[in-house]
């Protein structure tokens, strides 16, 4: 594949979004560019905002250590910076169908990790090496 997709992770600083960030290091498809969390982590390094709560077994990837953390919330400002979102945010679930919608309205597919919007809305829910999920974002 000639094309790598620009893809961001919202809710990167928790111990789903890890698992994205770990996923998705050295990934044929998709390169890693944008990472977005709660304001609380905004504006802080990854190595920062995540600090000591790093729960995956392997190390942080090196290239996503000193990239800056966006707030999730300012849904134009990530939307504008990838091709689409892998969605692993902790939070109520009419707020997570709230901030998903958003993004969609912002036509930012999302690729969601969350339960509050299976059987409201397809946004692409499925697993990173799903070559079927794939073929649907070529389509789009």
């Amino acid at each position: 594949m000639d094309k790598q997709y620009k893809v961001g992770v919202v809710g990167a600083t928790g111990m789903v979004g890890q698992r994205f960030v770990t996923l998705l290091e050295n990934h044929p498809w998709f390169k890693l560019t944008t990472l977005a969390a709660s304001g609380r982590s905004a504006g802080k390094t990854y190595e920062e905002a995540v600090g000591s709560r790093w729960a995956m077994t392997t190390p942080m990837p090196e290239s996503v250590k000193k990239m800056v953390v966006l707030d999730a919330s300012k849904v134009e400002e990530v939307a504008s910076q990838v091709d689409f979102i892998f969605c692993a945010v902790n939070m109520p679930k009419d707020e997570i169908k709230a901030l998903e919608e958003a993004y969609a309205k912002a036509e930012c597919p999302v690729v969601s990790n969350n339960s509050a919007c299976r059987c409201f809305r397809l946004y692409l829910s499925c697993n990173i090496d799903n070559r079927s999920c794939f073929r649907l974002l070529q389509r789009r």
